[in-house]
C-alpha cells in the first residue's frame, strides 16, 4: 500500500470508527426492549425519519450501480430510472406515510411490516404475517449481498486487496454494527450517511465536470457516441467476450438501440417500488409526530432529486474523462472511485469514498434487522413459541443476523456480480410483494384478508416467474418484472377481495377511523 492508499485508507477508518462509536452510544437505550430495538420506541424526529429513510433505501447502489448504468449504456436508462424514483418517492410520502404510521399505532401498536399486515386484518392464524415475514427473509438476503458486493468492489479497487476478503471483511463490520446498536443506531448514522452520500455526489460532480472542460465538453462528448444522450435511444458498446472493443484507445460502439414507450414505462416502473420497501415504511411508522411527515416529505425530495441527478450525471462525465477505464459492464460501476481518486486531493478523496461505505452500511443495516425482526418477532414469538420474553426475541433476532448474513457472504461470492442487476430483482421484490396490498389495505376499505393473501403471494412469486422463465424471451417479456408482477398483484387483491365478500364490521370501522385522523 503506498502514501496515497494509506491515506485514503486511514480517513476511511476514521469514518467506520465513527459509526462504530454511534452504535455504542445507543446500545443501551436500544437494549431495553424488543420495541425501542426494532423501532426506536417511535421517536424519530423529521430530519432524521428523512435522511435515514433514503439513506437505507439507496445502498451503495447510487454511488456505484446507477452512475455504472449511465458510463455503460448512456443517459436514457439512469434518467428514466431515476426519475422514476423520484416521483415514487414523493407519492409515497405524500399518500402513504401519515396514514401508515397512524393505522400501525391503531393496529394493536405493531411494530414491523408483518405485524401491520396480520393485525390490519385481524387473522388468527397469522398467515399473512407468516407470508410477509418469508418474503422479507428471501429479498433482504439478497439486498444484503448486493451491499457486501458493493464493499469487495470498493476496497478490491482501491488497495488491490482480495475481493472475497474485503467482501467478507465489511459484512463482519455491518453484523457488529447492527448487533449493538439496533433502529436508534442505524437511523441516526444513517442521517450523517445521507450527508456523506449527497456531498461525495455533489463533489465529485464539480471536480468531473471541471476535469471534462465543462458542462458543454461534456454534453459534446456524450453525443459523440451513438445513442448515448438521448432520451428516447440507448448507447449500444461493441462487446467481444463481454468486453467492449476499443481501437486506437476508442471504445467502439454499434448502432444506437431504440428506447420506446414500453421501455420507458419499464424504467419508470422502478418508482412502484417505493410503497413496498420495508426500511422505509418503517420511518413512517417510527416518526415521533406524524404532523412532522410533511417536513420529511420535503427533505427526501430534496436530497433524492439532487442526488439521483448528480450520480447519472456522474457516469456521464466519467464517460468523458475516462473514456477506456471500465470496458465491461461490472467493472463500469468502478467509475465514482475512479473519479474521486484521480482528480481529489487524498485525503479528501478517503472521505468522498466513504460516501460509498456510508451508502453500504445505512443500507444492509436496514436489511438485517428488519429480516431479523420479521423472523423473531413475526415467526419465532408469534408461531414457535408465543410465551417467548421479550430478552429471548432478541437473542434470537441476533442469531438471525448472524445467519443471514452468512447467506449474503455466499450470494456476493461472485466478485463479477453487477450491483445494479442484484438490486434491481430485490427492489422487484418488494415492490410487487408489499406495494400493492400497503396501498389497498390504506385506501381501500374493501380490502379483504383473503385478498391480501392472494395480492401478496401472486406480486411475490410473479417476480420470479417473469425474471427467470419470461424474461429470458425478449421481446414484450423483456419489461422490468416489478410491473407486470405489481399490476398482477394489484388485481388479485381487488378480485379476490371482491369475490370473498365485505371485511368485517370491525375492521371497516378501524379502517374509518384512521382514515379520520389521516
Amino acid at each position: 500500500m503506498n502514501g496515497d492508499s494509506l491515506q485514503i485508507f486511514i480517513s476511511m477508518i476514521i469514518y467506520m470508527v465513527v459509526v462504530i462509536g454511534i452504535g455504542l452510544y445507543f446500545a443501551k437505550r436500544a437494549n431495553e426492549s424488543s420495541e425501542n430495538y426494532f423501532l426506536g420506541g417511535r421517536t424519530l424526529g423529521p430530519l432524521v425519519t428523512a435522511m435515514s429513510a433514503e439513506a437505507s433505501d439507496m445502498s451503495g447502489w447510487l454511488l456505484m450501480g446507477l452512475p455504472g448504468v449511465a458510463y455503460w449504456y448512456g443517459l436514457s436508462d439512469a434518467a428514466w430510472t431515476a426519475i422514476g424514483l423520484a416521483a415514487g418517492t414523493y407519492l409515497n410520502w405524500l399518500f402513504i406515510a401519515k396514514r401508515l404510521h397512524n393505522y400501525s399505532l391503531v393496529a394493536d401498536n405493531s411494530i414491523t411490516l408483518p405485524d401491520f399486515l396480520s393485525n390490519r386484518f385481524k387473522e388468527k392464524n397469522k398467515i399473512i404475517m407468516t407470508i410477509a415475514a418469508v418474503f422479507i427473509l428471501v429479498f433482504f438476503i439478497v439486498y444484503a449481498s448486493s451491499c457486501f458486493v458493493t464493499v469487495g468492489k470498493l476496497f478490491n479497487a482501491l488497495f488491490g486487496f482480495k475481493y472475497q476478503y474485503m467482501m467478507i471483511m465489511g459484512a463482519v463490520f455491518v453484523l457488529f454494527y447492527t448487533f449493538i446498536g439496533g433502529f436508534l443506531a442505524e437511523s441516526a448514522s444513517d442521517t450523517m450517511q445521507a450527508i456523506v452520500m449527497i456531498t461525495a455526489l455533489v463533489t465529485v460532480l464539480f471536480v468531473g465536470t471541471a476535469a471534462a472542460g465543462g458542462a458543454a465538453q461534456v454534453i459534446e462528448n456524450a453525443r459523440a457516441i451513438p445513442g448515448f444522450f438521448e432520451f428516447f435511444g440507448i448507447a449500444s458498446p461493441a462487446v467481444k467476450d463481454g468486453v467492449q472493443e476499443v481501437i486506437n484507445g476508442v471504445p467502439q460502439y454499434n448502432e444506437a438501440g431504440e428506447y420506446g414507450l414500453y421501455t420507458i414505462l419499464s424504467t419508470l416502473a422502478w418508482g412502484l417500488g417505493y410503497f413496498g420497501m420495508p426500511q422505509v415504511l418503517l420511518r413512517f411508522m417510527a416518526i415521533r409526530d406524524p404532523n412532522e411527515l410533511k417536513i420529511s416529505r420535503r427533505i427526501a425530495t430534496v436530497w433524492v432529486i439532487i442526488s439521483l441527478g448528480a450520480a447519472v450525471a456522474i457516469g456521464i462525465i466519467g464517460k468523458a474523462v475516462f473514456p477506456a477505464a471500465h470496458l465491461t459492464y461490472s467493472d463500469s460501476e468502478n467509475i465514482f472511485i475512479v473519479l474521486s481518486t484521480s482528480l481529489l486531493p487524498t485525503f479528501l478523496a478517503g472521505f468522498v469514498l466513504a460516501g460509498i461505505l456510508a451508502a453500504t452500511i445505512s443500507s444492509s443495516d436496514s436489511y438485517l434487522l428488519i429480516a431479523a425482526s420479521a423472523f423473531s418477532k413475526n415467526i419465532y414469538q408469534r408461531l414457535i413459541k408465543k410465551d417467548a420474553s421479550d430478552k429471548e426475541v432478541m437473542n434470537v433476532s441476533r442469531i438471525i443476523l448472524i445467519t443471514i448474513c452468512i447467506l449474503g457472504i455466499f450470494i456476493a461470492l461472485d466478485e463479477d456480480s453487477v450491483i445494479f442487476t442484484i438490486v434491481s430483482f430485490a427492489w422487484a421484490g418488494f415492490g410487487a410483494t408489499f406495494g400493492p396490498i400497503i396501498i389497498f389495505s390504506l385506501l381501500w376499505k374493501k380490502t379483504t384478508r383473503e385478498g391480501a393473501i392472494a395480492g401478496m403471494l401472486s406480486g411475490g412469486i410473479m417476480v420470479f416467474v417473469w425474471k427467470l422463465i419470461l424474461k429470458p424471451m425478449g421481446g414484450l417479456f423483456g419489461v422490468y418484472e416489478l410491473l407486470p408482477a405489481f399490476i398482477v398483484s394489484c388485481i388479485f387483491i381487488y378480485a379476490v377481495s371482491k369475490m370473498s365478500g365485505e371485511p368485517s364490521e370491525e375492521i371497516q370501522n378501524e379502517f374509518e377511523r384512521v382514515r379520520k385522523m389521516s
